[in-house]
Protein backbone atom coordinates (compact mmCIF):
# COMPACT_ATOMS: atom_id res chain seq x y z
CA UNK A 1 0.00 0.00 0.00
CA UNK A 2 1.36 3.78 -1.11
CA UNK A 3 2.32 6.06 1.81
CA UNK A 4 -0.75 8.39 0.38
CA UNK A 5 -3.50 5.41 1.04
CA UNK A 6 -1.69 4.45 4.01
CA UNK A 7 -2.77 7.86 5.95
CA UNK A 8 -5.94 7.96 3.97
CA UNK A 9 -9.25 8.02 5.25
CA UNK A 10 -10.47 5.51 3.02
CA UNK A 11 -8.59 3.13 5.11
CA UNK A 12 -10.72 1.96 7.54
CA UNK A 13 -7.69 1.26 9.48
CA UNK A 14 -5.86 4.56 9.62
CA UNK A 15 -9.30 5.91 10.23
CA UNK A 16 -9.78 3.87 13.17
CA UNK A 17 -6.57 4.84 14.49
CA UNK A 18 -6.89 8.63 13.69
CA UNK A 19 -9.95 8.87 16.12
CA UNK A 20 -8.82 6.27 18.51
CA UNK A 21 -6.33 8.70 19.20
CA UNK A 22 -8.60 12.01 18.95
CA UNK A 23 -10.41 9.79 21.92
CA UNK A 24 -7.58 10.45 23.97
CA UNK A 25 -7.09 14.25 22.57
CA UNK A 26 -10.75 13.97 24.56
CA UNK A 27 -9.71 12.80 27.59
CA UNK A 28 -6.52 14.90 27.73
CA UNK A 29 -8.69 17.76 27.64
CA UNK A 30 -11.10 17.12 30.11
CA UNK A 31 -8.29 16.13 32.53
CA UNK A 32 -6.72 19.90 31.60
CA UNK A 33 -10.00 21.82 32.44
CA UNK A 34 -11.70 19.46 34.63
CA UNK A 35 -8.87 16.92 36.59
CA UNK A 36 -10.97 15.75 39.32
CA UNK A 37 -12.97 13.90 36.41
CA UNK A 38 -12.43 10.14 36.38
CA UNK A 39 -11.71 8.42 32.90
CA UNK A 40 -12.97 4.89 32.07
CA UNK A 41 -12.83 4.12 28.58
CA UNK A 42 -12.50 5.76 25.04
CA UNK A 43 -12.82 4.11 21.68
CA UNK A 44 -12.79 4.14 18.24
CA UNK A 45 -16.50 3.72 16.62
CA UNK A 46 -18.05 3.44 13.00
CA UNK A 47 -18.81 6.91 13.11
CA UNK A 48 -16.28 8.27 15.18
CA UNK A 49 -15.12 7.96 19.09
CA UNK A 50 -16.42 8.42 22.37
CA UNK A 51 -15.05 8.43 25.55
CA UNK A 52 -17.21 7.27 28.60
CA UNK A 53 -16.15 9.69 31.81
CA UNK A 54 -17.49 9.65 35.62
CA UNK A 55 -18.00 13.22 36.36
CA UNK A 56 -19.36 15.16 39.79
CA UNK A 57 -21.36 17.76 37.04
CA UNK A 58 -23.44 17.44 33.99
CA UNK A 59 -21.60 18.56 30.74
CA UNK A 60 -23.58 20.94 29.38
CA UNK A 61 -23.15 22.44 25.54
CA UNK A 62 -21.16 25.06 27.42
CA UNK A 63 -18.72 22.78 29.04
CA UNK A 64 -18.65 20.46 25.58
CA UNK A 65 -17.78 23.84 23.94
CA UNK A 66 -14.32 24.32 26.26
CA UNK A 67 -13.57 20.73 25.72
CA UNK A 68 -13.60 21.10 22.05
CA UNK A 69 -11.62 24.07 22.15
CA UNK A 70 -9.05 22.87 24.71
CA UNK A 71 -8.61 20.23 22.21
CA UNK A 72 -7.64 22.25 19.04
CA UNK A 73 -5.13 23.58 21.45
CA UNK A 74 -3.54 20.06 21.81
CA UNK A 75 -4.23 19.43 18.50
CA UNK A 76 -1.77 22.50 17.91
CA UNK A 77 0.86 21.69 20.57
CA UNK A 78 1.82 18.49 18.51
CA UNK A 79 2.38 16.16 21.52
CA UNK A 80 4.34 13.12 20.68
CA UNK A 81 2.58 9.81 21.09
CA UNK A 82 4.96 7.45 23.10
CA UNK A 83 3.94 3.92 24.16
CA UNK A 84 5.53 2.30 27.34
CA UNK A 85 4.91 -1.22 29.29
CA UNK A 86 4.80 -1.78 32.78
CA UNK A 87 4.23 -4.83 35.11
CA UNK A 88 0.94 -5.33 36.28
CA UNK A 89 2.01 -4.59 39.88
CA UNK A 90 3.79 -1.26 39.06
CA UNK A 91 0.70 -0.73 36.61
CA UNK A 92 -1.48 -1.10 39.24
CA UNK A 93 0.06 1.73 41.15
CA UNK A 94 0.48 3.92 38.77
CA UNK A 95 -2.87 3.99 37.77
CA UNK A 96 -3.75 4.41 42.24
CA UNK A 97 -1.31 7.45 42.17
CA UNK A 98 -3.37 8.89 39.49
CA UNK A 99 -6.26 8.28 40.79
CA UNK A 100 -8.09 6.56 38.17
CA UNK A 101 -9.94 3.34 40.02
CA UNK A 102 -11.91 2.57 36.42
CA UNK A 103 -8.25 2.27 34.93
CA UNK A 104 -7.17 -0.08 38.33
CA UNK A 105 -9.98 -2.04 37.40
CA UNK A 106 -9.61 -3.04 33.71
CA UNK A 107 -5.99 -4.46 34.90
CA UNK A 108 -7.11 -6.67 37.27
CA UNK A 109 -9.34 -8.01 34.92
CA UNK A 110 -6.31 -8.44 32.38
CA UNK A 111 -5.48 -11.90 31.96
CA UNK A 112 -1.91 -12.83 33.61
CA UNK A 113 -0.16 -12.88 30.68
CA UNK A 114 -1.14 -9.70 28.76
CA UNK A 115 1.29 -7.11 28.08
CA UNK A 116 0.04 -3.81 29.78
CA UNK A 117 0.69 -0.98 27.84
CA UNK A 118 0.14 2.71 27.99
CA UNK A 119 0.22 6.09 25.45
CA UNK A 120 1.73 9.75 26.36
CA UNK A 121 1.11 12.72 24.87
CA UNK A 122 2.82 15.51 26.92
CA UNK A 123 1.74 15.60 30.33
CA UNK A 124 -1.31 13.24 29.69
CA UNK A 125 -1.37 9.44 30.18
CA UNK A 126 -3.41 6.51 29.25
CA UNK A 127 -4.06 2.59 29.88
CA UNK A 128 -4.25 1.72 25.79
CA UNK A 129 -3.11 -1.13 23.57
CA UNK A 130 -3.08 1.31 20.70
CA UNK A 131 -2.47 1.60 18.23
CA UNK A 132 -2.18 5.68 17.61
CA UNK A 133 -0.91 7.83 14.97
CA UNK A 134 1.85 9.56 16.27
CA UNK A 135 1.24 13.23 16.89
CA UNK A 136 -1.61 15.25 17.71
CA UNK A 137 -0.24 17.52 15.08
CA UNK A 138 -1.53 14.88 12.86
CA UNK A 139 -5.28 15.72 13.70
CA UNK A 140 -6.44 19.11 12.14
CA UNK A 141 -8.61 20.61 14.97
CA UNK A 142 -10.73 22.58 12.75
CA UNK A 143 -12.14 19.37 11.47
CA UNK A 144 -13.26 18.14 15.03
CA UNK A 145 -16.37 18.39 16.73
CA UNK A 146 -18.08 17.00 19.84
CA UNK A 147 -21.76 16.08 18.74
CA UNK A 148 -23.29 14.92 21.93
CA UNK A 149 -23.57 13.83 25.75
CA UNK A 150 -25.44 10.68 26.58
CA UNK A 151 -25.82 8.27 29.88
CA UNK A 152 -23.49 5.24 29.28
CA UNK A 153 -23.35 2.34 32.14
CA UNK A 154 -20.07 1.34 33.37
CA UNK A 155 -19.28 -1.79 31.04
CA UNK A 156 -22.37 -2.13 29.45
CA UNK A 157 -23.87 -3.07 32.81
CA UNK A 158 -26.58 -1.71 34.41
CA UNK A 159 -26.04 -2.52 37.91
CA UNK A 160 -23.04 -0.15 37.75
CA UNK A 161 -22.26 3.00 37.89
CA UNK A 162 -23.58 5.68 35.52
CA UNK A 163 -21.16 7.24 33.34
CA UNK A 164 -21.14 10.15 30.78
CA UNK A 165 -20.25 9.28 27.04
CA UNK A 166 -19.39 12.49 24.89
CA UNK A 167 -19.31 11.46 21.26
CA UNK A 168 -16.88 13.46 18.71
CA UNK A 169 -15.91 12.79 15.26
CA UNK A 170 -12.85 14.41 13.31
CA UNK A 171 -11.93 14.69 9.45
CA UNK A 172 -8.69 15.59 7.84
CA UNK A 173 -10.24 18.33 6.14
CA UNK A 174 -13.28 20.55 7.29
CA UNK A 175 -14.93 20.53 4.25
CA UNK A 176 -15.08 17.30 5.11
CA UNK A 177 -16.50 17.66 8.33
CA UNK A 178 -19.13 20.31 7.25
CA UNK A 179 -20.62 17.36 5.06
CA UNK A 180 -20.52 15.01 7.84
CA UNK A 181 -22.99 17.88 9.72
CA UNK A 182 -24.94 18.62 7.39
CA UNK A 183 -25.82 14.81 7.33
CA UNK A 184 -26.36 14.74 11.10
CA UNK A 185 -28.78 17.99 10.68
CA UNK A 186 -30.84 15.65 7.30
CA UNK A 187 -30.75 12.89 9.78
CA UNK A 188 -32.44 15.00 12.34
CA UNK A 189 -34.80 15.77 9.92
CA UNK A 190 -35.33 12.49 9.09
CA UNK A 191 -35.28 10.99 12.40
CA UNK A 192 -38.22 8.51 12.36
CA UNK A 193 -38.65 9.33 16.13
CA UNK A 194 -39.20 13.15 15.74
CA UNK A 195 -41.88 12.55 11.93
CA UNK A 196 -43.39 9.89 14.62
CA UNK A 197 -44.48 12.22 17.37
CA UNK A 198 -45.01 15.30 15.02
CA UNK A 199 -47.45 13.15 12.63
CA UNK A 200 -48.87 11.27 15.64
CA UNK A 201 -47.89 7.52 14.35
CA UNK A 202 -46.79 6.24 17.61
CA UNK A 203 -45.68 7.01 21.47
CA UNK A 204 -43.29 5.47 24.14
CA UNK A 205 -44.11 6.22 27.70
CA UNK A 206 -42.02 5.17 30.31
CA UNK A 207 -44.88 4.05 32.78
CA UNK A 208 -45.54 1.21 30.03
CA UNK A 209 -41.77 0.36 29.58
CA UNK A 210 -38.31 1.38 27.36
CA UNK A 211 -38.79 0.13 24.01
CA UNK A 212 -42.36 -0.49 24.01
CA UNK A 213 -44.18 1.79 21.46
CA UNK A 214 -47.57 2.02 20.84
CA UNK A 215 -48.83 2.89 17.62
CA UNK A 216 -51.39 5.64 17.21
CA UNK A 217 -54.51 5.52 15.32
CA UNK A 218 -52.52 6.95 12.32
CA UNK A 219 -49.65 5.01 12.85
CA UNK A 220 -51.27 1.85 13.42
CA UNK A 221 -53.39 2.33 9.86
CA UNK A 222 -49.72 2.22 8.01
CA UNK A 223 -48.95 -0.78 10.25
CA UNK A 224 -52.12 -2.68 9.19
CA UNK A 225 -51.30 -2.15 5.27
CA UNK A 226 -47.97 -3.39 5.50
CA UNK A 227 -49.39 -6.33 7.44
CA UNK A 228 -52.30 -6.61 4.58
CA UNK A 229 -50.03 -6.11 1.49
CA UNK A 230 -47.60 -8.59 2.59
CA UNK A 231 -49.85 -11.41 4.21
CA UNK A 232 -51.76 -11.26 0.50
CA UNK A 233 -48.39 -11.80 -1.24
CA UNK A 234 -47.68 -14.86 0.75
CA UNK A 235 -51.57 -16.38 0.67
CA UNK A 236 -50.98 -16.08 -2.89
CA UNK A 237 -47.90 -18.21 -2.50
CA UNK A 238 -49.31 -21.19 -1.12
CA UNK A 239 -48.27 -19.70 2.96
CA UNK A 240 -50.52 -20.73 5.87
CA UNK A 241 -50.86 -18.23 8.32
CA UNK A 242 -51.25 -19.12 12.12
CA UNK A 243 -51.36 -17.73 15.10
CA UNK A 244 -49.31 -18.66 18.28
CA UNK A 245 -48.97 -17.59 22.06
CA UNK A 246 -46.38 -15.03 22.57
CA UNK A 247 -45.09 -17.49 25.37
CA UNK A 248 -43.46 -20.18 25.49
CA UNK A 249 -42.06 -22.81 28.35
CA UNK A 250 -38.08 -22.35 29.00
CA UNK A 251 -38.19 -26.46 27.99
CA UNK A 252 -39.60 -25.61 24.49
CA UNK A 253 -36.23 -23.20 24.19
CA UNK A 254 -34.04 -25.82 25.73
CA UNK A 255 -34.86 -28.15 23.00
CA UNK A 256 -34.39 -25.39 19.91
CA UNK A 257 -30.88 -23.88 21.84
CA UNK A 258 -32.43 -20.49 22.06
CA UNK A 259 -31.61 -21.23 26.04
CA UNK A 260 -28.26 -21.73 25.48
CA UNK A 261 -26.98 -19.26 22.66
CA UNK A 262 -29.63 -16.50 23.03
CA UNK A 263 -31.00 -16.46 26.58
CA UNK A 264 -28.86 -13.20 27.19
CA UNK A 265 -31.08 -11.48 24.79
CA UNK A 266 -34.44 -12.70 26.47
CA UNK A 267 -36.85 -11.62 29.41
CA UNK A 268 -36.40 -13.40 32.43
CA UNK A 269 -38.17 -16.78 32.81
CA UNK A 270 -41.43 -16.46 35.00
CA UNK A 271 -42.80 -19.07 37.04
CA UNK A 272 -46.38 -20.11 36.35
CA UNK A 273 -47.75 -23.30 38.48
CA UNK A 274 -44.04 -24.88 39.15
CA UNK A 275 -43.44 -24.11 35.50
CA UNK A 276 -40.77 -21.59 33.77
CA UNK A 277 -42.22 -19.59 30.72
CA UNK A 278 -40.57 -16.90 28.71
CA UNK A 279 -41.70 -13.81 26.76
CA UNK A 280 -40.59 -15.61 22.70
CA UNK A 281 -37.95 -13.41 21.25
CA UNK A 282 -38.92 -15.65 17.78
CA UNK A 283 -41.20 -18.01 16.20
CA UNK A 284 -39.35 -20.86 15.07
CA UNK A 285 -39.66 -22.67 18.39
CA UNK A 286 -43.59 -22.97 17.78
CA UNK A 287 -43.69 -23.44 13.98
CA UNK A 288 -41.48 -26.61 14.63
CA UNK A 289 -44.40 -27.89 16.85
CA UNK A 290 -47.48 -26.59 14.35
CA UNK A 291 -44.97 -28.82 11.66
CA UNK A 292 -44.86 -31.81 14.63
CA UNK A 293 -48.41 -31.90 15.17
CA UNK A 294 -49.36 -34.31 11.95
CA UNK A 295 -47.26 -36.61 9.67
CA UNK A 296 -46.43 -35.27 6.66
CA UNK A 297 -45.71 -37.12 2.96
CA UNK A 298 -43.00 -35.67 0.91
CA UNK A 299 -46.17 -35.16 -1.59
CA UNK A 300 -46.96 -31.92 0.63
CA UNK A 301 -43.93 -30.27 0.94
CA UNK A 302 -43.01 -27.60 0.95
CA UNK A 303 -45.31 -26.73 3.90
CA UNK A 304 -45.17 -22.94 4.39
CA UNK A 305 -46.27 -21.49 7.59
CA UNK A 306 -46.35 -17.76 8.33
CA UNK A 307 -47.39 -15.45 10.81
CA UNK A 308 -47.46 -11.72 11.66
CA UNK A 309 -45.97 -12.37 14.95
CA UNK A 310 -45.37 -10.25 18.19
CA UNK A 311 -41.59 -11.06 19.93
CA UNK A 312 -39.86 -9.55 23.13
CA UNK A 313 -36.32 -9.39 23.48
CA UNK A 314 -34.02 -7.71 25.80
CA UNK A 315 -32.39 -5.34 24.12
CA UNK A 316 -29.80 -2.84 26.05
CA UNK A 317 -31.49 0.61 26.58
CA UNK A 318 -28.69 2.08 24.80
CA UNK A 319 -29.51 0.57 21.91
CA UNK A 320 -33.64 1.18 22.34
CA UNK A 321 -34.13 3.88 19.04
CA UNK A 322 -37.98 4.40 18.42
CA UNK A 323 -39.70 1.46 16.37
CA UNK A 324 -36.31 0.72 14.23
CA UNK A 325 -35.42 -1.24 17.70
CA UNK A 326 -37.64 -1.99 20.40
CA UNK A 327 -37.95 -4.87 23.17
CA UNK A 328 -41.20 -5.39 21.80
CA UNK A 329 -41.99 -6.20 18.00
CA UNK A 330 -44.18 -7.61 15.67
CA UNK A 331 -42.18 -10.13 12.74
CA UNK A 332 -43.30 -11.00 9.43
CA UNK A 333 -42.34 -14.33 9.78
CA UNK A 334 -42.78 -17.58 8.01
CA UNK A 335 -40.73 -20.92 8.30
CA UNK A 336 -40.81 -23.15 5.32
CA UNK A 337 -40.26 -26.74 5.61
CA UNK A 338 -38.77 -28.52 2.39
CA UNK A 339 -37.26 -31.52 1.15
CA UNK A 340 -33.44 -31.13 0.53
CA UNK A 341 -34.34 -31.55 -3.41
CA UNK A 342 -36.70 -28.38 -2.85
CA UNK A 343 -33.92 -25.79 -1.36
CA UNK A 344 -33.38 -24.00 -4.39
CA UNK A 345 -36.45 -23.75 -6.26
CA UNK A 346 -38.22 -22.09 -2.13
CA UNK A 347 -34.97 -19.76 -2.17
CA UNK A 348 -34.95 -18.61 -5.47
CA UNK A 349 -39.28 -17.98 -4.94
CA UNK A 350 -38.13 -16.21 -0.99
CA UNK A 351 -35.80 -13.95 -3.34
CA UNK A 352 -37.99 -13.12 -6.12
CA UNK A 353 -40.93 -12.41 -2.79
CA UNK A 354 -37.38 -9.91 -1.55
CA UNK A 355 -36.90 -8.35 -4.40
CA UNK A 356 -40.87 -7.69 -5.90
CA UNK A 357 -41.80 -6.14 -2.51
CA UNK A 358 -38.65 -4.02 -2.68
CA UNK A 359 -39.64 -3.03 -6.26
CA UNK A 360 -43.22 -1.89 -4.95
CA UNK A 361 -41.60 0.03 -2.23
CA UNK A 362 -39.10 1.49 -4.48
CA UNK A 363 -35.87 0.28 -2.68
CA UNK A 364 -33.06 -0.13 -4.75
CA UNK A 365 -30.25 0.69 -2.39
CA UNK A 366 -29.37 -2.96 -1.16
CA UNK A 367 -26.53 -5.02 -0.52
CA UNK A 368 -27.11 -8.92 -0.33
CA UNK A 369 -24.73 -10.73 2.48
CA UNK A 370 -24.43 -14.42 3.02
CA UNK A 371 -23.25 -14.88 6.88
CA UNK A 372 -21.92 -17.50 7.61
CA UNK A 373 -20.47 -18.86 11.78
CA UNK A 374 -17.29 -18.34 12.71
CA UNK A 375 -16.04 -21.73 13.59
CA UNK A 376 -13.95 -20.71 16.31
CA UNK A 377 -16.98 -19.53 18.29
CA UNK A 378 -18.44 -22.12 19.93
CA UNK A 379 -20.32 -20.73 22.21
CA UNK A 380 -22.30 -18.53 20.05
CA UNK A 381 -23.06 -20.89 17.41
CA UNK A 382 -24.24 -25.05 17.58
CA UNK A 383 -20.96 -27.38 17.56
CA UNK A 384 -21.63 -29.68 14.87
CA UNK A 385 -18.60 -28.42 11.70
CA UNK A 386 -20.75 -31.14 9.13
CA UNK A 387 -23.95 -29.94 9.49
CA UNK A 388 -22.64 -26.00 9.28
CA UNK A 389 -20.52 -27.35 6.13
CA UNK A 390 -23.74 -28.56 4.75
CA UNK A 391 -25.44 -25.92 5.36
CA UNK A 392 -23.44 -22.96 3.99
CA UNK A 393 -22.20 -24.83 0.93
CA UNK A 394 -26.12 -25.60 -0.28
CA UNK A 395 -26.83 -21.77 0.96
CA UNK A 396 -23.88 -20.17 -0.95
CA UNK A 397 -24.53 -22.89 -4.26
CA UNK A 398 -27.94 -21.89 -4.01
CA UNK A 399 -27.11 -18.00 -4.02
CA UNK A 400 -24.51 -18.28 -6.92
CA UNK A 401 -27.12 -20.72 -9.22
CA UNK A 402 -29.10 -17.72 -8.94
CA UNK A 403 -27.07 -15.64 -10.13
CA UNK A 404 -27.27 -13.43 -7.07
CA UNK A 405 -24.29 -10.64 -6.22
CA UNK A 406 -23.24 -11.55 -2.77
CA UNK A 407 -20.30 -10.89 -0.12
CA UNK A 408 -19.17 -13.32 2.93
CA UNK A 409 -19.07 -12.16 6.48
CA UNK A 410 -17.66 -14.31 9.19
CA UNK A 411 -19.85 -14.66 12.53
CA UNK A 412 -23.32 -13.17 11.04
CA UNK A 413 -24.99 -16.31 10.93
CA UNK A 414 -28.00 -17.07 13.29
CA UNK A 415 -26.44 -19.90 16.03
CA UNK A 416 -27.99 -22.50 13.97
CA UNK A 417 -27.71 -21.86 10.50
CA UNK A 418 -26.23 -19.78 7.32
CA UNK A 419 -28.46 -16.69 6.17
CA UNK A 420 -28.60 -14.68 3.51
CA UNK A 421 -29.15 -10.60 4.60
CA UNK A 422 -30.21 -8.03 2.64
CA UNK A 423 -29.29 -4.44 4.18
CA UNK A 424 -30.74 -1.79 2.72
CA UNK A 425 -28.73 1.33 3.25
CA UNK A 426 -31.34 4.25 3.98
CA UNK A 427 -31.05 7.88 3.61
CA UNK A 428 -29.12 8.84 6.17
CA UNK A 429 -26.93 6.84 8.75
CA UNK A 430 -25.30 3.34 8.44
CA UNK A 431 -26.80 0.31 6.52
CA UNK A 432 -29.21 -2.30 8.02
CA UNK A 433 -31.00 -5.98 7.71
CA UNK A 434 -34.61 -5.72 6.96
CA UNK A 435 -35.19 -8.92 5.03
CA UNK A 436 -33.44 -12.10 5.61
CA UNK A 437 -33.69 -16.19 4.27
CA UNK A 438 -31.95 -18.60 7.02
CA UNK A 439 -30.95 -22.35 5.90
CA UNK A 440 -31.41 -24.02 9.06
CA UNK A 441 -30.83 -28.11 9.19
CA UNK A 442 -30.27 -27.87 12.71
CA UNK A 443 -33.48 -27.20 14.41
CA UNK A 444 -35.53 -29.85 12.59
CA UNK A 445 -33.57 -32.37 14.26
CA UNK A 446 -33.53 -30.88 17.62
CA UNK A 447 -37.11 -30.98 17.28
CA UNK A 448 -37.42 -34.72 15.78
CA UNK A 449 -39.19 -33.82 12.67
CA UNK A 450 -39.77 -36.16 9.96
CA UNK A 451 -41.89 -36.83 6.77
CA UNK A 452 -42.23 -39.66 4.73
CA UNK A 453 -40.21 -39.89 1.64
CA UNK A 454 -41.17 -41.34 -1.64
CA UNK A 455 -39.33 -44.56 -0.63
CA UNK A 456 -41.41 -45.09 2.38
CA UNK A 457 -38.42 -43.60 4.88
CA UNK A 458 -38.76 -41.10 7.09
CA UNK A 459 -36.58 -38.19 7.05
CA UNK A 460 -35.57 -34.74 8.50
CA UNK A 461 -36.89 -31.83 6.59
CA UNK A 462 -34.97 -28.94 6.07
CA UNK A 463 -36.32 -25.52 7.04
CA UNK A 464 -35.96 -22.05 5.62
CA UNK A 465 -36.93 -19.26 7.96
CA UNK A 466 -37.31 -16.18 6.34
CA UNK A 467 -39.11 -12.70 7.25
CA UNK A 468 -39.58 -10.33 3.81
CA UNK A 469 -40.24 -7.26 5.47
CA UNK A 470 -38.20 -8.08 8.90
CA UNK A 471 -39.99 -6.43 11.28
CA UNK A 472 -43.02 -4.44 10.50
CA UNK A 473 -42.07 -1.97 12.83
CA UNK A 474 -38.48 -1.62 11.25
CA UNK A 475 -39.50 -1.38 8.17
CA UNK A 476 -42.24 1.70 8.53
CA UNK A 477 -39.28 3.09 10.69
CA UNK A 478 -37.41 2.85 7.27
CA UNK A 479 -40.19 4.38 5.02
CA UNK A 480 -40.83 7.37 7.65
CA UNK A 481 -36.64 8.51 7.29
CA UNK A 482 -36.84 7.30 3.27
CA UNK A 483 -40.21 9.44 2.61
CA UNK A 484 -39.75 12.00 5.77
CA UNK A 485 -43.25 10.53 6.43
CA UNK A 486 -44.55 11.69 3.59
CA UNK A 487 -46.26 8.13 2.35
CA UNK A 488 -47.41 7.52 -0.69
CA UNK A 489 -50.78 7.99 -1.27
CA UNK A 490 -51.55 4.47 -0.97
CA UNK A 491 -49.97 4.08 2.41
CA UNK A 492 -50.71 7.62 3.74
CA UNK A 493 -53.11 7.31 7.30
CA UNK A 494 -54.97 10.16 5.37
CA UNK A 495 -55.15 10.39 2.18
CA UNK A 496 -57.34 13.12 1.25
CA UNK A 497 -58.15 16.11 3.46
CA UNK A 498 -61.29 18.44 2.67
CA UNK A 499 -60.55 22.02 3.29
CA UNK A 500 -64.38 24.32 2.99
CA UNK A 501 -63.01 28.14 2.28
CA UNK A 502 -66.33 28.81 4.52
CA UNK A 503 -68.41 27.41 7.11
CA UNK A 504 -71.42 27.26 4.16
CA UNK A 505 -69.13 24.43 2.53
CA UNK A 506 -69.11 22.51 5.48
CA UNK A 507 -72.08 20.38 4.79
CA UNK A 508 -70.94 19.74 1.25
CA UNK A 509 -67.79 18.46 1.93
CA UNK A 510 -68.94 15.64 4.30
CA UNK A 511 -71.38 14.80 1.59
CA UNK A 512 -68.52 14.01 -0.62
CA UNK A 513 -65.97 12.72 1.74
CA UNK A 514 -68.96 10.08 2.91
CA UNK A 515 -68.50 9.29 -1.28
CA UNK A 516 -64.84 8.78 -0.80
CA UNK A 517 -65.33 6.39 2.36
CA UNK A 518 -67.58 4.55 0.60
CA UNK A 519 -64.91 3.55 -1.82
CA UNK A 520 -62.40 2.86 0.92
CA UNK A 521 -60.72 5.90 1.06
CA UNK A 522 -58.81 7.56 4.09
CA UNK A 523 -60.13 11.06 4.28
CA UNK A 524 -60.48 13.98 6.73
CA UNK A 525 -62.83 17.07 6.38
CA UNK A 526 -61.31 20.46 8.73
CA UNK A 527 -64.47 22.51 9.41
CA UNK A 528 -62.17 24.57 12.01
CA UNK A 529 -63.11 28.11 11.43
CA UNK A 530 -59.68 29.25 10.63
CA UNK A 531 -58.59 31.13 7.78
CA UNK A 532 -58.23 28.81 4.45
CA UNK A 533 -54.33 29.53 4.16
CA UNK A 534 -53.88 28.12 7.85
CA UNK A 535 -55.82 24.86 6.66
CA UNK A 536 -53.36 24.44 3.72
CA UNK A 537 -49.92 25.10 5.81
CA UNK A 538 -51.24 22.62 8.62
CA UNK A 539 -52.68 19.94 6.17
CA UNK A 540 -49.04 20.44 4.09
CA UNK A 541 -46.94 19.41 7.82
CA UNK A 542 -49.05 16.71 8.20
CA UNK A 543 -47.66 15.52 4.87
CA UNK A 544 -51.43 14.73 3.52
CA UNK A 545 -51.26 13.82 -0.24
CA UNK A 546 -54.58 15.57 -1.12
CA UNK A 547 -56.04 18.81 -0.09
CA UNK A 548 -59.20 19.30 -0.96
CA UNK A 549 -60.35 22.53 -1.07
CA UNK A 550 -63.64 23.57 -1.49
CA UNK A 551 -65.34 27.09 -1.99
CA UNK A 552 -68.39 28.53 -2.95
CA UNK A 553 -67.72 28.22 -7.14
CA UNK A 554 -67.32 24.18 -6.33
CA UNK A 555 -70.36 24.33 -4.72
CA UNK A 556 -72.25 25.36 -7.24
CA UNK A 557 -70.52 23.82 -10.53
CA UNK A 558 -70.11 20.08 -8.29
CA UNK A 559 -66.50 20.19 -8.25
CA UNK A 560 -63.80 19.65 -5.73
CA UNK A 561 -60.11 21.58 -6.16
CA UNK A 562 -57.80 19.21 -5.06
CA UNK A 563 -54.11 20.30 -4.56
CA UNK A 564 -50.84 18.02 -3.77
CA UNK A 565 -48.70 18.33 -1.37
CA UNK A 566 -45.88 18.34 -3.57
CA UNK A 567 -47.31 19.28 -7.56
CA UNK A 568 -49.95 22.39 -6.11
CA UNK A 569 -52.71 23.24 -7.35
CA UNK A 570 -54.33 20.96 -9.83
CA UNK A 571 -57.67 22.85 -10.88
CA UNK A 572 -61.28 21.97 -9.98
CA UNK A 573 -62.49 18.93 -11.08
CA UNK A 574 -65.44 16.65 -11.12
CA UNK A 575 -65.21 14.17 -7.85
CA UNK A 576 -65.37 11.52 -10.12
CA UNK A 577 -62.47 12.53 -11.69
CA UNK A 578 -60.41 13.08 -8.38
CA UNK A 579 -61.68 9.39 -6.95
CA UNK A 580 -60.25 7.85 -10.65
CA UNK A 581 -56.92 9.64 -10.06
CA UNK A 582 -56.70 8.92 -6.47
CA UNK A 583 -57.74 5.23 -7.05
CA UNK A 584 -54.81 4.73 -10.32
CA UNK A 585 -52.48 5.84 -7.49
CA UNK A 586 -53.39 3.49 -5.23
CA UNK A 587 -53.71 0.93 -7.61
CA UNK A 588 -50.65 1.08 -9.28
CA UNK A 589 -48.99 1.81 -5.92
CA UNK A 590 -47.57 5.18 -7.42
CA UNK A 591 -44.65 6.47 -4.91
CA UNK A 592 -46.08 10.05 -5.14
Amino acid sequence: MSEENLYSFDNEQYRRTYWHTCSHVLAQAVKRLYPEVKLAIGPSIDNGFYYDLDSPFPFTQEIMEKIEAEMRRICKEKLKLERFELPREEAIRYMEEREEPYKVELIHDLPEDAVISFYRQGEFVDLCAGPHIDSTGRIKGNALKLTACNAAYWRGDAKRKSLQRIYGVAFPKKDELDEYLRRLEEAKLRDHRKLGRELGLFMTDELVGRGMPMFLPKGYTVWRLLENYIRDKELKLGYQHVLTPCVGTVDLYKTSGHWDHYQKNMFPAMEVEDEMYVLRPMNCPHHMRIFANQPHSYRNLPVRIGEIAHDFRYEASGTLKGIERGRHFCQNDAHLFVTPEQIKDEVSKVCDLIFETYKDFGITDYRCVLSLRDPADKEKYHDDDEMWNTAENALRDVLVELGLHFTEEIGEAAFYGPKLDVNVMPAVGAEYTLSTCQLDFCLPAKFHLTYVDKDGAERTPVVIHRAILGSLDRFMAYLIEETMGAFPTWLAPVQAKFLPVTDRANDYCWALADKLEERGFRVEVDERNEKIGKKIREAQMEKIPYMLVVGDRDMENGTVSPRHRSDGDLGAMPLDQFIALLQDEVDSKSRK
